[in-house]
């Protein structure tokens, strides 16, 4: 306990507003319980996805928690408010939390514009450590063919040597520089 009252000291959520979707009541109930225990006081929770829709229609949303659910609602409502050109929220950060965490589900929700995915079971310092991970977070959205999101690079070091980069923004290593790092 002396370690979150610290921990409170620094960092303030009580202005943050979240929405908290996961399908199972009681999941729902936990997820919220946690965000109250970091302070945020305005937790929108939602068990159903096309009342997560109307809230997001409705209210301007600091961040989104969401359980992509078995069936996949809440990579569909992700899409959906990616999609939404006059939303407020269209640009909101997306953690997703999702007890089926396999490879393919991580690959959908990462092609659909989450910010970030995590595995349950999850602990309150995990999902803390996430929630101020995507705060810091300077990656800009992109928008390429049907992707609308964060750019998935976390790195800037530019093109791999011998190759020309993708990008405008891209680093571009000079000859020489090439010739003195392949020895």
């Amino acid at each position: 306990m002396p370690q979150d009252r610290e921990l409170n000291r620094w960092i303030n959520l009580e202005k943050v507003s979240v929405l908290a979707l996961d399908e199972s009541v009681h999941g729902c109930k936990i997820l919220t319980q946690i965000l109250r225990g970091f302070g945020v006081r305005n937790v929108r929770a939602s068990t159903d996805v096309n009342e997560a829709r109307g809230t997001l229609i409705s209210t301007p949303i600091d961040l989104v928690i969401a359980d992509p659910g078995t069936d996949g609602d809440g990579i569909e409502l992700l899409r959906w408010l990616r999609r939404q050109d006059r939303s407020v929220n269209r640009f909101a950060p997306i953690i997703l939390v999702s007890g089926h965490s396999t490879p393919s589900m991580v690959r959908r929700a990462r092609d659909s514009g989450a910010n970030y995915f995590v595995a349950k079971p999850l602990t309150p310092a995990t999902l803390l450590d996430r929630i101020l991970w995507v705060a810091r977070d300077k990656r800009p959205f992109v928008e390429v063919g049907e992707y609308l999101g964060p750019d998935r690079r976390f790195k800037d070091d530019g093109p791999p040597l011998g190759g020309a980069g993708r990008r405008v923004g891209d680093f571009q290593i000079e000859e020489e520089q090439k010739g003195a790092a392949r020895t």
